[in-house]
């Protein structure tokens, strides 16, 4: 049974509907930011209107407590899968517009946790995860239509505690921890199941990267890079990533989402943003409800 009509190429901008009334002109985000999850197996859901920095305002709560998940969107419903500290094929969903406990969307068809997600506005893709060796695991849900998920490829190699963004048409998946090396960069077209390709790579060994994009611009954080650097990529032209700049303060086991024109990263050390358009340091936006780490963004209206 479905949730409600795909918004398309866009995002809503209804206000009327309980939206923060942006037009973001992405499919996967919008101009509500939320962060769920956290260490250890919390089950908060928090949330910003990213276009005004201040601290974060409760949404509800995830079904179930856990950490290291993955969340994404097609701008209206938000969507959280696996963790560690709960089930890990686990999936809820809530809608963005409406602050309210989520509900059971349906799970995994590989349970695990240290994987990462994105969306193209009609499907949500997950890739990654733990387990030994790492895997190399990409799964996919129709965002609209709660159920399982279906296989969609592979990645390149195996990996866990990586980063994922998309431009509305590709996937990428970066950093981590590898059975290969922690830089690599893959992706894939999300409206075609298919195995990961090879994109570039980040400039160092990046983990755990929390990603965030603007639609054309792909964002990583880098924990492990001094002071606490960002990488960036164009999603559409594969190649290495380049600095951007750096964080405030550490942004480890963060969660990133976007409105389509800042990017914002929440952890326990508080949340940056930055104006993805502009490389340069972030500025600090405020704080969450609680302090914690291990948690995962997504965005919409």
């Amino acid at each position: 049974m479905g949730l409600g009509t795909s918004f398309g190429v866009y995002a809503s901008t209804d206000v009327a509907a309980g939206g923060d009334g942006e037009d973001t002109g992405i499919a996967f985000g919008g101009g509500r930011g939320l962060w769920a999850g956290g260490y250890s197996n919390t089950n908060i859901i928090d949330y910003v209107t990213i276009a005004t920095p201040s601290a974060a305002t409760d949404f509800g709560d995830l079904t179930d407590g856990r950490y290291r998940l993955a969340a994404c969107s097609d701008g209206t419903y938000g969507v959280w899968a696996a963790g560690q500290g709960a089930p890990t094929n686990i999936i809820d969903y809530v809608t963005i517009a409406t602050p309210e406990n989520a509900q059971d969307f349906g799970d995994l068809a590989v349970g695990r946790f240290g994987i990462s997600g994105c969306s193209d506005g009609t499907k949500g893709v997950f890739g990654g995860g733990s387990g030994w060796p790492y895997l190399d695991i990409i799964d996919y849900i129709t965002i609209a239509t709660p159920g399982g998920s279906t296989d969609f490829g592979d990645l390149t190699h195996g990996s866990r505690y990586n980063g994922a963004c998309s431009d509305g048409t590709y996937g990428v998946w970066a950093g981590g921890q590898s059975m290969i090396a922690g830089n690599i960069i893959d992706y894939v077209t999300i409206a075609t199941p298919g195995n990961a390709t090879d994109f570039g790579d980040l400039p160092h060994t990046n983990y755990p990267p929390a990603a965030c994009s603007d639609g054309t611009y792909g964002l990583f954080a880098n924990p492990s890079g001094s002071p606490h650097s960002i990488d960036y990529i164009t999603i559409a032209t594969p190649g290495n990533a380049t600095d951007f700049g750096d964080f405030t303060v550490s942004m480890g086991d963060s969660g990133a989402c976007s409105d389509g024109t800042k990017g914002v990263w929440g952890s326990a050390w508080g949340i940056d943003y930055v104006t993805i358009a502009t490389p340069g340091n972030a500025t600090d936006f405020g704080d969450l409800t609680s302090a914690r780490s291990m948690i995962a963004a997504c965005s919409g209206d």
